[in-house]
């Protein structure tokens, strides 16, 4: 006795998906600022690929999600701080400026 030949596919996770996870995690102790920037182009390509694909072919969004989600905080917060620590230089030349009475 002979089985007909299986029509059924098994799903493939997206690699740019997992790239995006794993830099994504990656950014938050190893790389700072490129595992970020990794992690949300890889996140959008991932979500793409698997939008355009055939429905249940390629799985991963919730990878790229929050490969994404983690990708995009980190940035946030590297922002913040960049913009707090400017902020204080400027404030700190000011008053230093203010309290020695130089003139500019």
């Amino acid at each position: 006795m002979s089985y007909p030949p299986s029509t059924y596919r098994s799903a493939t996770t997206s690699t740019l998906a997992v790239v995006s996870l794993l830099f994504g995690i990656g950014c938050w102790f190893v790389l700072p600022v490129i595992g970020a920037i990794v992690a949300v182009v890889c996140g959008h390509l991932a979500r793409g690929e698997i939008r355009r694909a055939t429905p249940g072919s390629v799985e991963g969004d919730g990878l790229a999600l929050t490969g994404l989600i983690l990708g995009y905080t980190h940035l946030a917060l590297f922002v913040l701080a960049v913009v707090l620590v400017f902020s204080f230089i400027a404030l700190g030349l000011s008053l230093g400026v203010h309290f020695l009475h130089w003139s500019w």
